[in-house]
């Protein structure tokens, strides 16, 4: 990428190669920041942030299944469930992942409404987006109950390389915080649509401006990446 510059009148202009055309260009486009609000700007560094702390986890996780000289437990066989008298692998699993992506789908369909100024579609909404985040912690927590009975711990698992309980513990575990955070937040940004306090102004947490309906797109933000997260822990973790 390339900038030009003029040196003198009359003169060609010059241009500015490699990295510092490329400053260059975004020096001088004033678009490139000042379109973008205070409040979706900083939920983007939140999440660049948030990226560098999950890809720490699950490349220390990594590091530790390679390097360990113990038999690393089966996770077919470790998140599988008996139902009547069927054994089936990693059903769990299968059904907090469809559930988490579902509700990516009903987070967009809610900030499309949101830009309609649609308040009781956009509540609607999230609130399911809030039930399906719901479901899944309480899966997840259900996940954790039954591996803890099973004997799993931070320190140690009765199938072989201790450091799976703390990787299992720690990545689920930061993840569902996230998932629960969220679900707080969805519930709380869907009673302020419902009640108008967007469009009547009503003072309060994140209803400042009158019509800034942004919020539940920052809030969408915030819900995709935490789906995308999950996607990457399921083909690491579950699948590998």
């Amino acid at each position: 990428m390339t900038e030009t510059v003029l040196t003198n009148p009359g003169q060609s202009p010059a241009r500015l190669e490699g990295l510092r055309g490329i400053a260059a260009d975004w020096a001088s486009d004033q678009r490139a920041f000042k379109n973008v609000s205070w409040g979706k700007a900083m939920m983007w560094i939140f999440l660049l942030s948030d990226t560098f702390i999950f890809s720490c986890f699950l490349l220390s996780y990594m590091t530790a299944r390679m390097s360990t000289t113990e038999p690393w437990p089966n996770t077919s066989e470790v998140f599988a469930l008996n139902i009547g008298d069927t054994h089936i692998p990693m059903i769990l699993i299968a059904i907090m992942t469809f559930i988490l992506i579902s509700s990516s789908g009903t987070m967009a369909m809610a900030v499309n409404f949101g830009y309609r100024r649609d308040r009781v579609r956009t509540a609607a909404l999230m609130l399911v987006t809030a039930g399906f985040g719901a479901t899944f912690v309480g899966m997840q927590a259900f996940e954790w109950t039954k591996l803890i009975m099973e004997g799993v711990r931070p320190w140690g698992n009765p199938w072989g390389a201790p450091q799976f309980g703390a990787s299992f513990f720690m990545i689920t575990g930061f993840h569902g915080t996230h998932v629960t955070i969220g679900v707080i937040f969805l519930i709380a940004i869907a009673r302020k649509v419902l009640r108008g306090d967007f469009d009547v102004e009503r003072r309060g947490f994140f209803t400042s401006r009158k019509g800034y309906y942004e919020i539940v797109e920052i809030m969408g933000l915030y819900w995709h990446f935490v789906d995308l997260v999950w996607v990457f822990i399921f083909a690491l973790f579950y699948l590998w």
